[in-house]
C-alpha cells in the first residue's frame, strides 16, 4: 500500500482543459487604483481593440461563453478577467503572475494554442503590452495596477540560540531494511547544524550535511514516518506518522541522545503534517479525519482542535515567532490562525487543488503554500493578501520551505527540485529525479540542497551550481547485513587472495622463465652484436685492403703498362739498329770485298811488275792508289766494325733493358693477382658468416 502522504499528490486529478490544470489566486488590491488622465490611457493597449480581434481568430472556438473549456471563456473582457476552473488567469501589470500568458508564450502547458506554433510575434508582443499596460478593457478604462505591499527580501531571521549546536552523539547506525525501498516522504535539515532527517520504513535517518555520512537512525514503530521537523533550536525532532486507518503518533527525540523526550495523539489514521512551536509547548497534528489537533507538551493534553477543513489536512506550520499557526488541505483549503487560541485569523483563498505543503520565512511575515495547480503562492500575514504566485512545477508542487535568507527550495511532479529567490525568480532546477520529486530542503547554511523522490532516491547538491555531491537512502543495510556482507567480502577477498598469490607465484615463474629466456636472447644477442661488429670491422679492414690492393693494381697497371711502352720502344729501337747493323754489314761487306778486289789487283799488279818498268811504275802508282785506297777503305770497314760493336752494345743493353722490364711486368702481374686474392679471401669470408 502506497505512503498516505504522497497518494493524494501522486494521484490527484489531473483532467481539465485550456487553463484548468493550473490555478491562480485572487490577488487582492495593495494599493488604491492609480488615476491617470484619459489622454494617456488612450495611448494604452486596450482588450476591445487590440486582445479580442487575436482571441476571435485564434482561440473563440474553444473558450466561448457558450462552449468554455476549462470553464474558461475569452470571448468578453469580464469573462476573461473572472478565470477559468483554475482561477484568475490575467492580472493587470503583472506579466509574471498572468498564467494566459505563460501559456501563449509556451513558458509553461498546456500550451496554447494547442498542438500548434506559438503566435505571430506581433500579436504575442500586442498580449504583453496589454497586460503590462493594466489591462484595459477598452480605450476609457483606467489601470488598476496591483503590487504587493511588502518587501519580499528578508533583513534578518529567527537567531542562533547560544551554544554548541545539537548533533547526534553515539547513536546506534542500525536500523530496519526492506527488500524495496519505499518513497522519500518527508525530508527535514536543522536550522544550526550540519544535519538533516530523512523519512524512512519505521525509522528515520539522520545524516551529516558536510560529509553525507550517517550519523544515527531513530527508530518509529509507529508505522511509517510522514513529516520530521526540527524544532526552532535545532535540539528536538518531531517525526509524525502511523499506519493507515489504524493510528496516528507524534513522537519528539533528543537530537544529541536519540531519545524519545515524549510523545502526543492517539489518532485513527496515520498523521501527514505536524510542527512543534518555537517555545516547545505546542505541537499540532493534522491527517486524513480533516481535523487538526493542537497539543501541550506539558502533559500531553489537548488545548484545542480545529474542524474547518473538509479534506486530508495536508499542510501544519507554526510561525517562527510561535504567534500563528498555517494549515492546508486537500480541497484547496489554506487557514491561518491564532496559535495560542485557535481562532481563525486568514482565510486564504487563490489556489484551485490540493494545498499540498505551507512553509513560513523565517522573519514570520510572510507564508508560502504549494498547490497541486503548480503554482506556489506567497502571502503576507498582516491582511492576508497574495503578493505573489508563480508557476513553479508542470503538475503540481509537492513541498515548500524557506532558508534563513529567504530563499525558496520547491520540489513537484515534473521530477525536479528547485529553487527560488525571494520574488520567485528561478534561480536553479537541480537535475531531475527518475520519478516524481516528492521532498527538498535547504542545508542549515543554504549551501547545499537535499531531495528525494517517488523511488526512494535522495540526492544532495551544491546550491550555487548544482553540482551533485551525495546520494542518501532511507533505507540502509542492518549491522548484520553488513557483518555479513562485510565476511561474505572477507571471504570473497580471501578467495581472491589465494588466487592471486597462486597466479603470482605462476606469474613469477614465468618471469623467471621470462627472464632466462630473456637473458639467453641477450646472450645470443650480445653475441650476434659482438659478431655483427667484428663483421662491420672485417668489412672495413676488408675495405681498406681492397682500397689498397686496387691502388696497387692500378700502380702495377700503370707500371706494366710502362714496362711494356717502354719494351715496345726497346723493340723498335733494335729493330731499328738491327737494320742499320744490316746495312752497315753489307757496306762492310762491300768494302771488303773491295779491298779483295783491290788486293787482287795489287797482286797482280806485282805480278806484272817483271813485264815492263813502265808498268811497273805505273802499276806502283796503281799500287799505291791502291794501297791508299785501302787504307781508306780499311779504316772505313774498321769504323763500320767499330760501330756494328757499337750497336750490338746497345741492342744488348735494350735487350737487357726489355728483359728487366718484362720481369717488373711479371712481379706487377702477380702483385696484382696476390691482391685481388687477399681482396676477394675477407669478403668470401663475410659471406659465409
Amino acid at each position: 500500500m502506497r505512503i498516505l502522504l504522497i497518494w493524494m499528490f501522486v494521484a490527484g486529478p489531473l483532467s481539465g482543459g485550456f487553463l484548468a490544470q493550473v490555478g491562480f489566486g485572487q490577488e487582492q488590491a495593495a494599493e488604491k487604483p492609480a488615476e491617470k488622465p484619459a489622454e494617456e490611457a488612450k495611448k494604452k493597449l486596450n482588450f476591445d481593440e487590440h486582445v479580442r480581434p487575436i482571441f476571435r481568430n485564434r482561440c473563440f472556438s474553444c473558450h466561448n461563453q457558450d462552449s468554455a473549456k476549462g470553464d474558461l471563456a475569452v470571448d468578453s473582457y469580464s469573462a476573461l478577467m473572472q478565470g477559468g476552473a483554475s482561477g484568475e488567469v490575467v492580472f493587470a501589470g503583472d506579466l509574471e503572475s498572468s498564467r494566459l500568458w505563460a501559456l501563449v508564450n509556451h513558458d509553461d502547458s498546456p500550451k496554447m494554442p494547442p498542438e500548434q506554433d506559438k503566435l505571430p510575434e506581433a500579436e504575442l508582443a500586442s498580449i504583453k503590452q496589454w497586460i503590462l499596460d493594466g489591462a484595459l478593457e477598452n480605450s476609457g478604462s483606467k489601470a488598476v495596477i496591483r503590487k504587493p505591499t511588502v518587501d519580499l527580501t528578508v533583513a534578518g531571521g529567527f537567531r542562533k540560540p547560544e551554544g554548541p549546536v545539537a548533533m547526534p552523539e553515539n547513536l546506534s547506525k542500525s536500523g530496519i531494511h526492506t527488500p524495496q525501498t519505499g518513497a522519500v516522504t518527508s525530508i527535514a535539515s536543522s536550522p544550526w547544524a550540519p544535519l538533516v532527517a530523512v523519512a524512512g520504513i519505521k525509522q528515520v535517518l539522520l545524516y551529516n550535511t558536510d560529509s553525507g555520512e550517517l550519523l544515527g537512525v531513530l527508530p518509529f514503530p509507529e508505522g511509517v514516518p510522514h513529516v520530521v521537523r526540527f524544532s526552532r533550536s535545532g535540539t528536538l525532532l518531531l517525526v509524525g506518522g502511523g499506519r493507515a486507518g489504524l493510528l496516528g503518533k507524534v513522537v519528539v527525540y533528543d537530537v544529541k541522545t536519540g531519545e524519545r523526550v515524549f510523545d502526543v495523539g492517539d489518532e485513527l489514521d496515520a498523521v501527514l503534517a505536524a510542527d512543534i512551536n518555537d517555545s516547545h509547548t505546542l505541537i499540532a497534528l493534522g491527517g486524513p479525519k480533516r481535523t487538526v489537533r493542537v497539543f501541550s507538551t506539558a502533559d500531553g493534553s489537548m488545548v484545542y482542535e480545529i474542524k474547518k477543513h473538509t479534506d486530508w489536512v495536508m499542510g501544519v506550520e507554526f510561525s517562527p515567532d510561535g504567534v500563528l499557526l498555517a494549515t492546508s488541505d486537500r480541497s484547496n483549503g489554506l487557514f491561518v490562525w491564532e496559535a495560542a487560541t485557535g481562532r481563525e485569523y486568514l482565510n486564504l483563498n487563490g489556489h484551485t487543488k490540493s494545498v499540498t505543503a505551507v512553509g513560513f520565512r523565517a522573519d514570520s511575515n510572510v507564508l508560502a503554500s504549494a498547490s497541486e495547480d503548480g503554482t506556489v503562492k506567497l502571502w503576507e500575514m498582516n491582511n492576508g493578501t497574495q503578493v505573489r504566485s508563480f508557476n513553479a512545477h508542470a503538475g503540481g508542487v509537492a513541498s515548500v520551505e524557506f532558508t534563513h535568507d529567504g530563499k525558496l527550495v520547491t520540489s513537484g511532479r515534473d521530477k525536479a527540485v528547485k529553487t527560488w529567490d525571494g520574488n520567485g525568480t528561478n534561480l536553479r532546477t537541480f537535475e531531475a529525479f527518475p520519478d516524481l520529486a516528492l521532498q527538498a530542503c535547504f542545508s542549515h547554511d543554504g549551501k547545499r540542497v537535499v531531495g528525494g523522490d517517488w523511488t526512494g532516491a535522495i540526492r544532495m547538491w551544491e546550491a550555487a551550481d548544482g553540482t551533485r555531491v551525495a546520494e542518501l537512502t532511507n533505507n540502509p543495510p542492518t549491522l548484520a547485513m553488513v557483518a555479513e556482507q562485510a565476511a561474505t567480502l572477507a571471504a570473497a577477498a580471501e578467495k581472491a587472495a589465494q588466487q592471486a598469490a597462486a597466479e603470482l607465484a605462476a606469474a613469477q615463474k614465468q618471469i623467471q622463465e621470462k627472464d632466462a629466456a630473456l637473458a639467453a636472447i641477450a646472450a645470443k644477442t650480445k653475441a650476434l652484436n659482438d659478431a655483427k661488429a667484428k663483421a662491420q670491422t672485417d668489412q672495413a679492414a676488408a675495405q681498406k685492403i681492397m682500397q689498397e690492393a686496387a691502388a696497387a693494381i692500378e700502380k702495377a697497371n700503370a707500371e706494366a703498362k710502362a714496362a711494356k711502352d717502354a719494351a715496345d720502344k726497346l723493340a723498335a729501337e733494335k729493330a731499328k739498329l738491327e737494320q742499320e747493323a744490316a746495312a752497315k754489314a753489307k757496306e762492310a761487306e762491300a768494302a771488303l770485298a773491295k779491298v779483295a778486289a783491290a788486293t787482287k789487283e795489287a797482286e797482280a799488279a806485282t805480278a806484272k811488275k817483271s813485264d815492263s818498268e813502265k808498268t811497273v811504275q805505273t802499276a806502283a802508282t796503281v799500287a799505291k792508289d791502291a794501297e791508299a785506297q785501302l787504307a781508306a777503305e780499311k779504316a772505313a770497314a774498321d769504323k763500320l766494325a767499330a760501330e756494328v760493336a757499337e750497336l750490338k752494345k746497345a741492342l744488348a743493353e735494350k735487350e737487357a733493358a726489355a728483359k728487366a722490364a718484362a720481369v717488373k711486368a711479371q712481379e706487377a702481374k702477380t702483385a696484382s693477382e696476390k691482391a685481388a686474392a687477399e681482396l676477394k679471401a675477407p669478403a668470401d669470408a663475410s659471406a659465409s658468416k
